[in-house]
């Protein structure tokens, strides 16, 4: 019973907000019968709610989510610091973890002036071609570099797909404290991402995404590695 309502659930994500009832049980692999009957019982409980025809997460899923310790500890203890930066750079800001290979945005900041991105709080997205995700991989334990390794998928013509060249990056992300990207994720869009350790753990990743980093590089990673201490002293 549990395993059909994760596989409801677990047929929204970033690019489908929004199911009818026969998407639902397509993408959750159930008989419509079956899944009539949970998302019904969805609906009543407040897990998803019914829109003009269709279906959307509900707000208990929701208020549910925000209980997760890595959701409320980092946030909480990330916010002001993500604000501080956000300020000094008008650039797109993000706090993430890692979420098995992938990386899972926990918070974003952006204004009118920010370069535009993929990312959306609670999206994941893949590690090799972003900045966080070059963080965290870097410090991820072998058999996770491993699998992320064997897979490496173009996502635009600047995505890093030689094993060996990451390689490389991710030794460099070691050495230096700091990850780069150049329009790996996204085109018009590089980032700069630092780790967030608790203690000599690297507990998150945060980073902004800018239209260029020749000039800026430098300032940049001193003012996220100044949030990345100041968030660290609150883990």
């Amino acid at each position: 019973m549990a395993g059909r309502v994760m596989a409801v659930l677990g047929a929204f994500d970033e690019h489908h907000r929004r199911l009818s009832l026969s998407a639902i049980a397509r993408r959750a692999g159930l008989p419509p019968p079956t899944a009539h009957r949970l998302v019904g019982e969805l609906v009543r409980h407040g897990a998803l709610a019914r829109e003009e025809g269709s279906y959307v997460v509900g707000r208990r899923l929701w208020d549910i989510g925000l209980l997760a310790p890595v959701q409320t500890t980092l946030r909480e203890a990330a916010s002001p610091f993500l604000h501080d930066v956000y300020a000094t750079t008008l650039a797109t800001v993000h706090l993430a973890v890692r979420d098995g290979d992938e990386v899972l945005y926990l918070e974003r900041m952006a204004g009118r002036a920010s370069v535009p991105v993929v990312s959306s709080v609670g999206s994941t997205l893949p590690m090799h071609c972003t900045g966080v995700g070059k963080v965290l991989l870097a410090y991820a334990p072998e058999d996770v570099r491993a699998r992320v390794l064997g897979s490496l998928r173009r996502v635009t013509p600047y995505t890093v797909t030689q094993p060996g060249v990451l390689l490389r990056q991710l030794e460099r992300v070691r050495r230096e404290g700091y990850a780069t990207t150049v329009e790996e994720m996204t085109l018009g869009a590089c980032s700069v991402a630092v780790p967030v350790r608790r203690g000599e753990e690297v507990a998150a990743a945060i980073a902004v995404v800018v239209p260029a980093l020749k000039r800026d590089r430098g300032r940049l990673v001193t003012a996220l590695q100044v949030a990345a201490q100041g968030i660290s002293r609150r883990l």
